[in-house]
């Protein structure tokens, strides 16, 4: 089962999971600002994946974060989506939470 990192505050998080629901994709959700158990494994998943380097130059949160049932890590849910041939449905207007309003 695939584990998605996010917060209900991102609007790429709410994207990912109302996709991921009307797909029926099966994934559990860890809500890094619920507790600091989920906010520390997430820290320690983006300090130590290359995936967020990019992330962590640029100052983005990197979130959702997906962790794929071979353990490897992507950030990109709309290529999940394209790699199981899935339409991505936008259920908002495009959104950006980055300090610099290009990304999350």
């Amino acid at each position: 089962m695939l584990t998605v990192y996010s917060s209900p505050l991102c609007p790429d998080c709410r994207e990912c999971k109302a996709n991921f629901d009307a797909h029926c994709i099966p994934y559990q959700t860890v809500e890094i600002g619920e507790s600091m158990k989920n906010l520390k494994e997430f820290l320690k998943l983006r300090d130590s994946s290359p995936v967020f380097d990019i992330c962590r130059e640029k100052g983005f949160v990197g979130i959702p974060a997906i962790v794929m049932e071979d353990g490897s890590v992507t950030l990109d849910w709309e290529g999940v989506l394209a790699e199981k041939g899935l339409p991505v449905v936008y259920r908002e207007e495009r959104q950006f939470c980055s300090i610099d309003g290009k990304g999350c």
